[in-house]
């Protein structure tokens, strides 16, 4: 009974280590055999996102490459590459901030040159807009 209970996500671990191709290929080896198996296998890619991924396998071994859940053994070396992460991710958040902020300082330059020229377009006189007579002599 566990072994009904467990091969469907044996076969998903199977396929996502072979990368998106296979689970193309079994989609449309499940539409050739039976076709509400391959529309179920096309319903579940896009419903997990499968289909629009850059790989399917390579997604769970980045994460966790990623996060360092892994432990090496050595906890010296765990607790530097902590820290390390830590500071790098730091370093990534003042980065972010600091494009932020160069980013408001732009929308609020551009603003400034829009209401100066639009300050100095309602200065201008009425002459240039073609509503004005020119005056005449009496």
């Amino acid at each position: 009974m566990s072994t009904v209970a467990t091969w469907p996500s044996q076969a998903e671990t199977w396929l996502d280590q072979r990368g998106k191709g296979a689970w193309i290929a079994a989609m449309i080896l499940g539409f050739i055999l039976f076709w509400p198996v391959g529309l179920a296998l096309l319903a579940y890619m896009i419903w997990s996102k499968r289909m629009f991924s850059g790989s399917c396998g390579n997604r769970r071994a980045h994460a966790h490459r990623r996060h360092g859940f892994k432990s090496s053994g050595n906890s010296a070396f765990d607790a530097y590459k902590a820290d390390t992460l830590r500071r790098l991710e730091e370093e990534q958040d003042a980065f972010e901030a600091f494009l932020t902020r160069l980013r408001e300082a732009k929308d609020k330059a551009e603003f400034d040159q829009f209401m100066d020229d639009r300050s100095r377009q309602a200065a201008k006189p009425a002459e240039t807009n073609g509503d004005e007579q020119p005056a005449t002599p009496a």
